[in-house]
Protein backbone atom coordinates (compact mmCIF):
# COMPACT_ATOMS: atom_id res chain seq x y z
CA UNK A 1 0.00 0.00 0.00
CA UNK A 2 1.06 3.73 -0.08
CA UNK A 3 1.95 5.04 3.23
CA UNK A 4 1.34 8.83 2.08
CA UNK A 5 -1.68 10.03 3.54
CA UNK A 6 -2.62 6.64 5.12
CA UNK A 7 -4.33 7.42 8.39
CA UNK A 8 -3.02 5.67 11.00
CA UNK A 9 -3.79 4.59 14.96
CA UNK A 10 -0.88 3.41 17.23
CA UNK A 11 -2.02 2.07 20.77
CA UNK A 12 1.00 2.62 23.25
CA UNK A 13 2.62 5.19 20.94
CA UNK A 14 4.80 7.02 23.22
CA UNK A 15 8.09 4.92 23.79
CA UNK A 16 9.26 1.47 22.29
CA UNK A 17 8.30 -0.10 19.14
CA UNK A 18 4.72 2.10 19.40
CA UNK A 19 6.76 5.44 18.98
CA UNK A 20 9.20 3.73 16.03
CA UNK A 21 6.67 2.84 14.51
CA UNK A 22 4.92 6.21 14.22
CA UNK A 23 7.59 7.84 13.54
CA UNK A 24 8.15 6.05 10.59
CA UNK A 25 5.14 6.33 9.25
CA UNK A 26 5.11 9.94 9.98
CA UNK A 27 8.51 9.93 7.78
CA UNK A 28 6.45 8.21 5.32
CA UNK A 29 4.14 10.70 5.09
CA UNK A 30 1.08 9.28 6.70
CA UNK A 31 -1.02 10.80 9.48
CA UNK A 32 -0.47 9.17 12.70
CA UNK A 33 -2.27 9.51 15.83
CA UNK A 34 -1.16 7.63 18.92
CA UNK A 35 -2.70 6.65 22.25
CA UNK A 36 -0.94 6.56 25.70
CA UNK A 37 -1.72 6.20 29.33
CA UNK A 38 1.11 8.72 30.70
CA UNK A 39 -0.16 11.83 29.51
CA UNK A 40 2.90 14.16 30.01
CA UNK A 41 5.32 11.21 28.28
CA UNK A 42 2.43 11.07 25.35
CA UNK A 43 2.50 14.89 24.40
CA UNK A 44 6.56 15.12 24.91
CA UNK A 45 6.45 11.61 22.48
CA UNK A 46 3.55 13.45 19.78
CA UNK A 47 5.51 17.19 20.17
CA UNK A 48 8.86 14.55 18.77
CA UNK A 49 8.11 12.60 15.77
CA UNK A 50 4.48 14.80 14.70
CA UNK A 51 2.34 12.57 15.72
CA UNK A 52 -1.43 13.82 17.06
CA UNK A 53 -1.45 12.30 21.11
CA UNK A 54 -4.74 11.04 22.48
CA UNK A 55 -4.76 10.25 26.08
CA UNK A 56 -6.53 6.85 26.16
CA UNK A 57 -6.53 3.76 27.99
CA UNK A 58 -7.11 1.08 25.33
CA UNK A 59 -7.73 -1.53 28.32
CA UNK A 60 -10.79 0.09 29.67
CA UNK A 61 -14.24 0.70 27.06
CA UNK A 62 -14.23 4.72 27.74
CA UNK A 63 -9.99 4.45 26.35
CA UNK A 64 -11.24 2.27 23.16
CA UNK A 65 -14.09 5.17 22.86
CA UNK A 66 -12.01 7.98 23.11
CA UNK A 67 -9.63 7.00 20.54
CA UNK A 68 -12.08 6.22 17.95
CA UNK A 69 -13.84 9.25 18.32
CA UNK A 70 -10.44 11.32 17.90
CA UNK A 71 -10.02 9.21 14.90
CA UNK A 72 -13.12 10.64 13.29
CA UNK A 73 -12.38 14.01 14.78
CA UNK A 74 -8.56 14.34 13.75
CA UNK A 75 -7.97 11.86 11.26
CA UNK A 76 -11.45 11.54 9.50
CA UNK A 77 -10.91 8.45 9.01
CA UNK A 78 -8.77 4.71 9.10
CA UNK A 79 -6.27 2.62 7.23
CA UNK A 80 -4.07 1.29 9.85
CA UNK A 81 -4.64 0.33 13.22
CA UNK A 82 -1.45 -0.76 15.36
CA UNK A 83 -2.19 -2.82 18.32
CA UNK A 84 1.07 -2.08 20.34
CA UNK A 85 -0.02 -1.88 23.64
CA UNK A 86 1.05 -3.90 26.34
CA UNK A 87 2.04 -4.84 29.72
CA UNK A 88 4.02 -8.12 30.86
CA UNK A 89 4.33 -9.91 34.06
CA UNK A 90 6.55 -12.72 35.47
CA UNK A 91 5.37 -15.31 38.26
CA UNK A 92 6.15 -18.72 39.09
CA UNK A 93 2.78 -21.11 38.83
CA UNK A 94 2.05 -21.42 42.15
CA UNK A 95 2.29 -17.41 43.05
CA UNK A 96 -0.14 -16.93 40.31
CA UNK A 97 -3.51 -15.01 41.13
CA UNK A 98 -6.68 -13.86 39.17
CA UNK A 99 -5.84 -10.92 39.32
CA UNK A 100 -2.19 -11.18 37.25
CA UNK A 101 -3.99 -12.43 34.48
CA UNK A 102 -6.99 -9.44 34.40
CA UNK A 103 -4.41 -7.10 34.41
CA UNK A 104 -2.67 -8.42 31.52
CA UNK A 105 -5.34 -9.46 29.62
CA UNK A 106 -7.26 -6.33 30.08
CA UNK A 107 -4.55 -4.62 28.12
CA UNK A 108 -3.06 -7.41 25.81
CA UNK A 109 -6.09 -9.25 25.11
CA UNK A 110 -9.26 -7.62 25.82
CA UNK A 111 -8.03 -3.84 24.47
CA UNK A 112 -6.76 -5.22 21.30
CA UNK A 113 -10.09 -7.30 20.47
CA UNK A 114 -12.17 -3.91 21.45
CA UNK A 115 -9.37 -1.73 19.35
CA UNK A 116 -9.98 -4.53 16.11
CA UNK A 117 -13.68 -4.19 16.52
CA UNK A 118 -13.97 -1.07 16.41
CA UNK A 119 -11.07 -0.67 13.15
CA UNK A 120 -12.75 -3.53 10.98
CA UNK A 121 -16.14 -1.87 11.74
CA UNK A 122 -14.85 0.69 9.49
CA UNK A 123 -12.58 -1.20 6.92
CA UNK A 124 -15.13 -3.82 6.02
CA UNK A 125 -17.47 -0.42 4.92
CA UNK A 126 -15.04 0.77 3.15
CA UNK A 127 -13.72 -2.96 1.97
CA UNK A 128 -9.77 -1.96 2.89
CA UNK A 129 -7.52 -1.85 5.97
CA UNK A 130 -4.90 -3.10 7.97
CA UNK A 131 -4.31 -4.53 11.03
CA UNK A 132 -1.28 -5.32 12.55
CA UNK A 133 -0.77 -7.40 16.19
CA UNK A 134 2.29 -6.81 17.73
CA UNK A 135 3.00 -9.94 19.51
CA UNK A 136 6.04 -11.45 20.63
CA UNK A 137 8.12 -14.57 20.58
CA UNK A 138 6.17 -15.50 23.53
CA UNK A 139 3.48 -16.30 21.14
CA UNK A 140 5.07 -19.17 19.85
CA UNK A 141 6.63 -20.87 22.90
CA UNK A 142 6.61 -20.55 27.06
CA UNK A 143 8.84 -19.57 29.34
CA UNK A 144 9.63 -20.49 33.51
CA UNK A 145 7.54 -17.69 34.93
CA UNK A 146 5.71 -16.97 32.01
CA UNK A 147 2.30 -18.21 32.60
CA UNK A 148 0.75 -14.94 32.39
CA UNK A 149 1.94 -12.83 29.52
CA UNK A 150 2.83 -15.52 27.04
CA UNK A 151 -0.49 -16.74 27.69
CA UNK A 152 -2.04 -13.24 26.57
CA UNK A 153 0.01 -13.12 23.62
CA UNK A 154 -0.64 -16.73 22.48
CA UNK A 155 -4.49 -15.09 22.49
CA UNK A 156 -3.47 -12.37 20.55
CA UNK A 157 -2.28 -14.83 18.19
CA UNK A 158 -5.09 -17.31 17.70
CA UNK A 159 -7.26 -14.30 17.47
CA UNK A 160 -4.78 -12.42 14.59
CA UNK A 161 -5.62 -15.92 12.60
CA UNK A 162 -9.38 -15.83 13.07
CA UNK A 163 -9.11 -11.98 11.76
CA UNK A 164 -7.52 -13.10 8.92
CA UNK A 165 -9.76 -15.29 8.45
CA UNK A 166 -12.98 -13.46 8.96
CA UNK A 167 -11.73 -10.07 7.36
CA UNK A 168 -9.76 -11.18 3.82
CA UNK A 169 -12.91 -11.43 2.00
CA UNK A 170 -12.98 -7.23 2.90
CA UNK A 171 -9.32 -6.86 1.49
CA UNK A 172 -8.15 -6.32 5.12
CA UNK A 173 -4.98 -7.48 5.74
CA UNK A 174 -3.93 -8.59 9.70
CA UNK A 175 -0.28 -8.89 10.49
CA UNK A 176 0.85 -11.08 13.59
CA UNK A 177 4.47 -9.64 14.37
CA UNK A 178 6.50 -11.59 16.74
CA UNK A 179 9.79 -9.77 18.21
CA UNK A 180 12.38 -11.25 20.50
CA UNK A 181 13.91 -9.45 23.03
CA UNK A 182 13.46 -5.58 22.48
CA UNK A 183 15.42 -2.95 24.45
CA UNK A 184 12.39 -0.76 25.23
CA UNK A 185 10.95 0.27 28.80
CA UNK A 186 8.40 -2.84 28.89
CA UNK A 187 8.60 -4.56 31.68
CA UNK A 188 10.35 -1.85 33.14
CA UNK A 189 8.18 -0.21 36.67
CA UNK A 190 9.97 3.21 35.59
CA UNK A 191 8.99 3.08 32.08
CA UNK A 192 12.23 4.44 31.19
CA UNK A 193 13.67 3.04 28.25
CA UNK A 194 16.19 0.89 28.75
CA UNK A 195 19.94 1.41 26.82
CA UNK A 196 20.73 -0.50 23.92
CA UNK A 197 22.37 -3.75 23.84
CA UNK A 198 24.55 -4.74 20.75
CA UNK A 199 23.38 -8.12 20.68
CA UNK A 200 19.55 -7.34 21.03
CA UNK A 201 17.27 -5.88 19.15
CA UNK A 202 15.67 -2.33 18.93
CA UNK A 203 12.44 -0.85 18.38
CA UNK A 204 13.86 0.26 15.16
CA UNK A 205 13.98 -2.88 14.02
CA UNK A 206 10.57 -3.78 14.58
CA UNK A 207 9.14 -0.70 13.44
CA UNK A 208 10.83 -1.33 9.89
CA UNK A 209 9.50 -5.32 9.82
CA UNK A 210 6.26 -3.39 10.10
CA UNK A 211 6.48 -1.06 7.30
CA UNK A 212 7.50 -3.43 4.78
CA UNK A 213 4.84 -5.63 5.53
CA UNK A 214 2.45 -2.75 4.75
CA UNK A 215 4.67 -1.14 1.67
CA UNK A 216 3.83 -5.17 -0.20
CA UNK A 217 1.06 -4.16 -3.12
CA UNK A 218 -2.78 -4.70 -1.51
CA UNK A 219 -3.15 -7.70 -3.66
CA UNK A 220 -0.76 -9.53 -1.07
CA UNK A 221 -0.27 -9.76 2.83
CA UNK A 222 2.00 -11.50 5.17
CA UNK A 223 0.24 -13.09 7.96
CA UNK A 224 2.85 -13.82 10.30
CA UNK A 225 6.18 -12.39 11.00
CA UNK A 226 8.57 -13.48 13.24
CA UNK A 227 12.26 -11.31 14.01
CA UNK A 228 15.00 -12.80 16.04
CA UNK A 229 18.36 -10.85 17.12
CA UNK A 230 21.00 -12.53 15.03
CA UNK A 231 23.09 -13.38 17.79
CA UNK A 232 21.40 -12.81 21.34
CA UNK A 233 24.51 -14.24 23.07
Amino acid sequence: MKLKGAKVLVTGGSSGIGKATAELLIQEGAEVLITGRDEQKLKSAAKEIGAVPVHADVSTDEGVERAYDAVGERLNGLDILVNNAGIGSRKPVDELTRKDFQEVFDVNVFGAAMMAAKASAIFKKQKHGNIINVGSTASLKGYPTGSVYTASKFGLRAMSQCWQAELRPYNVRVLHINPSEVTTAFGQESRRERPEEPQKLTAVEIAHAILSALKMDNRGFIPELTVWATNPF
